[in-house]
């Protein structure tokens, strides 16, 4: 029988780490449907339901203890900063977090950033980055299609995911360094529930 109070996990509703997230509940032996429109999934053999939610609010939901445990890209939780735990490192959703620059950009190491512009959708990991390097650049958060800005003219270079290199080059865009090797985690929230162990044992 299920619990009265089933424990939460919170996936990714939509993008790359959707369907693998799943896949990796799957083999952990739970059981469930999904019909691509409900916001929660119960479990069918296991006292747990499913949240499916935007990755970027992942890490909201399980600090603020609203769901127990969490999937989610490093990246989105170091950019988030959350107060949450750090259960395991699932081999899988592995990405680069990269500064790029056009093909034909006089910029051609890190210390060139000075005084330039970088769009981004990481401002925060991108400003303890530059902060670490001595490097005085202006910061400019945007969400999405990240890649366009410097032929835009909006900026002078960019800080964004890549798996493959390929989005890049697409957009005339090589990467000038890379900040951080992302990959999806299972993260908990911070309080103590006994019912916890069961999931993490499976």
């Amino acid at each position: 029988m299920k619990a009265v109070n089933p424990l939460r996990i919170a996936v990714q509703s939509h993008g790359r780490l959707s369907e693998p997230s799943l896949e990796y509940l799957r083999s952990l032996g739970l059981k469930f449907k999904t019909n691509g429109r409900a916001l929660i999934t119960p479990c069918d053999n296991f006292s747990l339901d499913i949240l499916h939610l935007r990755d970027d609010d992942i890490p909201e939901y399980v600090s603020r203890e609203v769901a127990d445990f969490g999937i989610v890209g490093e990246n989105v939780l170091y950019e988030k900063n959350s107060r949450v735990n750090i259960i395991k490192r699932l081999g899988f959703g592995f990405c680069s977090l990269v500064i790029g620059v056009p093909d034909d950009s006089s910029i051609q190491e890190v210390a060139d950033l000075e005084g330039e512009r970088i769009a981004t959708s990481y401002p925060r990991i991108l400003s303890e980055y530059l902060k670490e390097k001595g490097v005085n650049a202006a910061i400019i958060p945007i969400e999405g299609s990240v890649e366009i800005a410097p032929s835009l003219n909006l900026a002078d270079a960019i800080c964004d995911l890549t798996q493959t290199g390929k989005t890049l080059k697409e957009n005339h865009l090589v990467s000038l360094v890379t900040i951080l090797q992302s990959q999806a985690v299972l993260i908990e929230s911070p309080v103590s529930r006994g019912e916890k162990k069961e999931f993490i044992l499976l």
